[in-house]
């Protein structure tokens, strides 16, 4: 894949007592990296439950999408089935994590929150939510099939 890093680059940056830097409502400061590495660097730096939800969105998106691209770019985990397009990403924020389907208003159901951008949906997830692995997975699935966006 084009712009490899090192595995170094895709650590996250540290503040002065050694934990990782958030930023604004407590989304880690990953470097821009392709693969695993930074996407890891990423779920481990997410701040409470936030990082075990993301480790179980990765999961699931890996179990339903055969040979899925990982990458983070703008401090944000992406998803994709060929370089550089991409059907998912993952941010965190103060109080949930927002999950946007790129092309999410082609899905069906069409995930519950709306956009500014007309094909963009999101699903927010809370502490408490209950995620819906199924109904996740089915999104996560049909996106994977729709074209990426290239960022």
């Amino acid at each position: 894949m084009a712009g490899k890093i090192s595995k170094a680059a895709a650590k996250p940056k540290a503040g002065g007592d050694g934990r990782p830097v958030l930023l604004s409502g407590g989304n880690p400061q990953i470097a821009k990296g392709y693969g695993e590495e930074p996407v890891r660097a990423y779920i481990a730096a997410m701040p409470g439950w936030k990082s075990a939800l993301g480790a179980r969105l990765d999961a699931l998106i890996g179990a339903a999408v055969t040979g899925v691209r990982k990458a983070v770019k703008w401090n944000s985990p992406l998803y994709g089935v060929e370089d550089d397009h991409w059907f998912l990403g993952i941010h965190v924020f103060t109080g949930y994590v927002k999950v946007a389907f790129f092309r999410g208003a082609a899905l069906d159901p069409v995930p519950p929150g709306s956009s500014r951008q007309k094909d963009v949906r999101y699903l927010d997830i809370h502490e408490d939510d209950e995620l819906d692995e199924a109904q996740f997975t089915a999104w996560v699935k049909q996106a994977a099939a729709l074209p990426g966006e290239t960022m």
